[in-house]
């Protein structure tokens, strides 16, 4: 083809191409079917993690419980023999209370069942029941430390934990560091323990006589350790030699142990560090104690017969509640020791508080006179001369210097000043309970004030007395400075003027003191230059006459005429009759409580429960004698209203000082009712029913807590642990000042000694005598 014909060609086409984009759109056709699905893409790369969201709550679970402890009986010991036993109770978990220690928990549940939100099915407080086990609340645990006649040391042939267990003291790992009082101080997973043994119950073996009880159970120990050779349960078995090896042996069961203690740190539970220092202190002449403050009647021996230095004497025993020393050291109290060694004052007043007339050495008419010679007989009095003591040589508050050697008494060895143990002659002879000092918020003595001690003496009919050193503390004072304070001062008594000596827990006319219409009070300054006016003067028509007057003479109340100070203080009991100090209701624990919630500092006091007859009328005058015309006197009938019968259940009362910020200085007291025990067969709530309160405890916020002694008996429930719920912002409510059961014992045990370890997060408390009068095989 030639190139014209060519582009003529090419321009047709172009033309063509031209026409056919400008002609008009036509009407869009229907949709063709749908295709089918292609193949799945292959899956794409992970993406990045997102942050982690917020915690949630904490659960309500708890650690594990700690394995049962110390239950196995030590060699020599008869299988399914009751022991009594320290028994510590732990905090393991809040269970969503979000408590961080045992007494927030329990208070944490007082809360919910005030404001009625316990959960339910939950248990609280701990149900009334009678069991052969120790019962406690959920969220605690209890666990045996270590029980009667466990060694304290590895020493097959050592040492021994004692007898019916009774006060314990707690002095965590470094409690001292900066100068801190004992008291919720140190660590609170490891520590050292003091626990008081009072006595062997039962009856004892005599000549012809096999014993009963606890006795027999020691013998039968004894015998299996090859320490007797007689047939315990045969009477005739039961000579003379018998008796003089079982008494020196049951010496040693007394008094106390100072055991270091631990926790493990993976099941809570507790126990002996057997190759500590441990230290056991008790009645024999191994531990010696001096009497300060006081002159004996003569000059003790020990177990060999030779004499020992003056002012001292053998061993400690009875020892039943006690109290922890801003400084370190600690009292224990010699309750009943007038069953040991004698009674100086027994010849004059019955079991029952009537008088006696011509009592040899007490009678009327002449001075005092008091046998104070060893006896012949009596408890751990055997053929051996030297088992027997001086009657005044007993029967004090004995300040222990604790992991000090047993011998080691007070001013003994001239390089160590202030160290080694004594008794507090300058408080007197009585059956004491405890003694409770006067501390700070943090548990300190008040700087630049007198010491004050308060102590009770537990008799029906004992009195409170308090004690005031002559000289104050300073603040850096060395430890053997602040002990030498208390060779010196003045003894009180307390007189609850118009409390009804018909209750002794109200006031006449049947009044109960309360906090808002308390009672009021003095201290009777007992000796024999004493200027106060003798509480019975103006029903004896002397108004006017003073203490010291009436103890001088010869006549006054019945009672014969105190020739000094000091056989004011060893005849405390008689010295109180005589000048008419209102008798009460069995005084047992006392506490002083320097963080009350009621925002002043108070004392607080365990009235066990009275129920037999008083020794003075209402206006303190002996009440079953009377004096003719002639001077003489005379055994009369005792009125109708000198008998407290009706008290069977006990009560709490506290007790404010005048100026609650220096009681040095109180001479007056108002007093009032705090809680009163009860018969669950007449309580509206029986559930929370109690009775004879006994060792009181003060926790680290000021909480009050005790323990009982005789609710077996009262309400046929087993005795316990208690917090009594004094929160002012329950005030109003039903449950105020309602006792909380957080703790139940074995059998018919008392609850005694309860203690807290230094973060609170264990309350340890002693199992005493399970099994007394009631079947037991506990623990």
């Amino acid at each position: 083809m030639s190139s014209r014909l060519l582009r003529l060609a090419t321009g047709a086409m172009l033309l063509g191409s031209s026409l056919s984009l400008t002609a008009c759109d036509g009407d869009t056709g229907p949709s063709g079917p749908r295709g089918a699905d292609g193949d799945d893409g292959a899956p794409g790369q992970p993406g990045t993690p997102g942050r982690d969201g917020a915690p949630g709550p904490t659960g309500p679970g708890s650690q594990g419980q700690p394995g049962p402890g110390a239950v196995a009986r030590a060699p020599g010991v008869e299988a399914s023999t009751p022991l009594p036993a320290v028994i510590a109770l732990t905090f393991r978990g809040d269970l969503g209370t979000g408590a961080t220690n045992l007494a927030e928990y329990v208070k944490a549940r007082v809360n919910q069942v005030v404001a009625g939100t316990l959960p339910t099915p939950f248990v609280f407080p701990l149900s009334p029941a009678s069991t052969d086990s120790v019962r406690t609340v959920p969220g605690l645990y209890s666990t045996t430390v270590i029980k009667w006649m466990d060694p304290i040391t590895f020493n097959k042939a050592g040492a021994r934990f004692g007898a019916n267990v009774d006060y314990i003291a707690f002095f965590g790992d470094g409690w001292s560091a900066q100068g801190n009082a004992p008291q919720y101080q140190g660590s609170g997973a490891a520590g050292w323990m003091w626990v008081n043994h009072e006595y062997i119950s039962g009856s004892k073996p005599r000549i012809g006589t096999a014993p009963t009880g606890q006795h027999l159970d020691f013998a039968r120990f004894l015998r299996n350790s090859g320490t007797l050779s007689n047939v315990v349960t045969d009477g005739t078995t039961w000579q003379e030699d018998a008796v003089a090896t079982y008494n020196k042996e049951w010496k040693k069961q007394v008094g106390g142990s100072w055991i270091r203690v631990v926790q493990d740190p993976a099941t809570g539970e507790w126990a002996v560090d057997r190759n500590a220092g441990n230290v056991r202190y008790d009645a024999t002449s191994a531990t010696q104690a001096k009497v300060v403050g006081m002159t004996l009647s003569g000059v003790d021996h020990d177990d060999s017969g030779a004499a020992l230095p003056p002012g001292v004497v053998a061993g400690t025993h009875n020892n039943c509640s006690g109290g922890q020393t801003p400084w370190g050291t600690l009292f224990t109290g010699e309750e009943n020791a007038q069953g040991v060694y004698g009674d100086p004052e027994g010849g004059l007043w019955t079991g029952k508080n009537d008088w006696v007339a011509n009592a040899p050495g007490m009678m009327p008419g002449a001075p005092l006179a008091p046998d104070f010679s060893p006896p012949v007989s009596g408890d751990m009095v055997s053929k051996d001369a030297n088992s027997s003591h001086l009657k005044d040589g007993y029967g004090f508050l004995t300040e222990v210097d604790p992991g000090q050697p047993a011998d080691l008494w007070y001013g003994k060895d001239a390089s160590k000043p202030g160290v080694g143990h004594r008794k507090l002659g300058v408080m007197g002879r009585a059956r004491w309970e405890n003694a409770a000092i006067v501390v700070d918020a943090n548990w300190k003595l008040l700087a630049d004030q007198p010491i004050v001690i308060y102590g009770g003496d537990d008799r029906r009919g004992g009195r409170i007395f308090k004690f005031v050193s002559s000289r104050p503390y300073r603040v850096g004072m060395a430890k053997a400075d602040i002990r030498a304070l208390l060779d010196e001062g003045k003894l009180y008594a307390a007189h609850l003027a118009g409390l009804d000596n018909n209750t002794g827990d109200s006031l006449v006319g049947g009044v109960v003191p309360t906090d808002e219409k308390p009672g009021q009070g003095r201290w009777v300054e007992l000796s024999l230059g004493s200027t106060d006016l003798a509480p019975n003067g103006e029903a004896w028509g002397q108004p006017t006459v003073t203490v010291g007057t009436a103890l001088r003479d010869v006549s006054y109340n019945a009672i014969g005429g105190f020739t000094d100070d000091d056989q004011v203080r060893k005849l405390l009991w008689t010295a109180a009759n005589k000048v008419g100090v209102m008798e009460l209701n069995r005084p047992e624990d006392l506490e002083w409580n320097p963080k009350d919630p009621s925002g002043t500092p108070l004392l607080y006091v365990a009235f066990t429960e009275h129920g037999d007859p008083t020794a003075l009328d209402q206006h303190g005058r002996v009440a079953t004698a009377s004096r003719g015309q002639d001077g003489t006197w005379a055994v009369k009938a005792r009125a109708a209203t000198e008998n407290r019968a009706t008290d069977r259940v006990g009560s709490i009362f506290a007790i404010r000082e005048a100026n609650a910020a220096a009681p040095a200085s109180s001479r007056t007291f108002s007093f009032f009712r705090v809680w009163k025990g009860e018969s669950a067969a007449t309580s509206a709530a029986p559930e929370f029913s109690a009775a004879k309160p006994d060792n009181l405890l003060i926790d680290r916020d000021g909480g009050v807590w005790f323990g009982t002694d005789g609710n077996f008996g009262v309400n046929k429930v087993a005795d316990g642990v208690y917090y009594l719920n004094q929160n002012p912002a329950h005030r109003g409510n039903a449950h105020f000042r309602r006792a909380f059961r957080v703790l139940s014992m074995p059998s018919d045990a008392e609850a005694t000694g309860p203690a807290f370890s230094a973060d609170m997060k264990t309350l340890f408390v002693s199992v005493q005598h399970p099994g007394e009068d009631q079947f037991s095989v506990w623990p």
